[in-house]
């Protein structure tokens, strides 16, 4: 039996990062090293620090992780990508060219017998009125049509400038840290759904590029698996065992 693995948050072009040719080309290094163990590879959101697709037009770039992606699937390998608060805005094009399967909600699924959760984490629970305010809009159909009337590069410059400014801040703030668990929104939202929803084995975000495993009852964890910038996180489930590693270049294999 194969295994199922998850990663989340490579932001792939951020203007805020020196490494992002090494980032993607590390990321696509892990992607063929699992290649052969793997039966699905879900991706938890803001793969990309930004995107949009216009009707004939698409961010150039990324040739070696889109080409990556349609090896996998070309071979049978699901590739289940869930769009996060810095990749909205996709219409279709890496499922008909890459093979994916995209997730624009949450998803509740069974894999191999277990009970999993599945979001990239943004708005469960958040309750920054600024930030609600924001997803909103950026959800909006009105402001994505607004937006596509743009020239495309000052619409692309706009996308890539403002995520650049959230990486920034989020870098000047330093390491992102734990909250707690009775003030992180995720673990709140997580703990409120097990209520009504016992059979749930294993919530899986992303999102707060944080590294978390944190048992909510005897038989349901939730986790929050890093990001793919400095911490190169992967979670991996066998059918058995869920374990959360680092991917190390040139050790052992995932």
């Amino acid at each position: 039996m194969k295994n199922v693995y998850f990663i989340s948050d490579a932001h792939l072009g951020s203007w805020a990062l020196d490494h992002r040719r090494m980032q993607e080309r590390r990321l696509v290094r892990f992607l063929d090293d699992i290649k052969d163990k793997a039966q699905a590879v879900y991706m938890m959101g803001d793969m990309f620090d930004f995107w949009y697709e216009y009707k004939y037009v698409v961010p150039k770039g990324y040739t070696r992780f889109l080409g990556k992606l349609s090896e996998l699937t070309d071979n049978g390998v699901e590739i289940h990508y869930f769009i996060g608060n810095h990749d909205i805005w996709m219409y279709g094009y890496l499922e008909r060219e890459c093979g994916v399967i995209l997730h624009k909600e949450p998803l509740t699924v069974e894999i191999m017998g277990k009970e999993f959760y599945l979001a990239h984490g943004d708005g469960l629970g958040d309750p920054d009125p600024k930030f609600r305010l924001l997803r909103k809009l950026f959800r909006s159909r009105i402001c994505q049509f607004l937006f596509s009337l743009l020239p495309t590069r000052w619409s692309m410059y706009m996308g890539m400038a403002w995520a650049r400014r959230s990486m920034n801040k989020r870098r000047l703030n330093g390491v992102e840290h734990y909250l707690g668990e009775d003030k992180e929104p995720e673990i709140i939202y997580a703990k409120e759904y097990l209520k009504t929803h016992p059979d749930i084995n294993y919530f899986i975000f992303g999102h707060r590029h944080i590294e978390l495993d944190l048992m909510l009852s005897r038989t349901c964890r939730v986790l929050i698996i890093g990001d793919w910038i400095s911490q190169f996180t992967y979670v991996m489930f066998d059918g058995v065992k869920l374990t959360m590693d680092n991917y190390l270049e040139g050790g052992s294999r995932p």
